[in-house]
């Protein structure tokens, strides 16, 4: 199983973002997906998920400014960053839950927020 994650690069304090992540149509209509991010040294944090039915949640660092979106013609998730902050620095990976035994993860890809 493959995700597809980019976008992530580096952006000045209160720029915008648009990560991205694909994966197959089997696995997308069936999964909640998801965005975490881990600073080195540091556990990986849930950024942001949406289920199948379209609900959306976010960690209380990020609500306001952050957008996950799904476009189901091209089984791709969006993570939108306004707003950005130099604490928004991370890895930044995708998620595919669809059950406990088929969980997937993206390759990951680099934010860095200069200040």
């Amino acid at each position: 199983v493959q995700l597809q994650a980019c976008g992530g690069g580096l952006v000045q304090a209160g720029g915008s973002l648009r990560l991205s992540c694909a994966t197959s149509g089997n696995i997308f209509r069936g999964a909640i997906m998801g965005w975490y991010r881990q600073v080195p040294g540091e556990q990986r944090e849930f950024v942001a998920n949406i289920t199948r039915d379209n609900n959306d949640n976010y960690a209380d660092s990020v609500k306001g400014r952050f957008i996950i979106a799904k476009n189901n013609a091209r089984n791709t998730v969006y993570l939108q960053m306004n707003t950005l902050k130099p604490e928004d620095t991370a890895v930044y990976y995708c998620r595919a839950t669809v059950s406990p035994q088929r969980d997937y993860w993206g390759q990951g890809t680099q934010v860095t927020v200069s200040s």
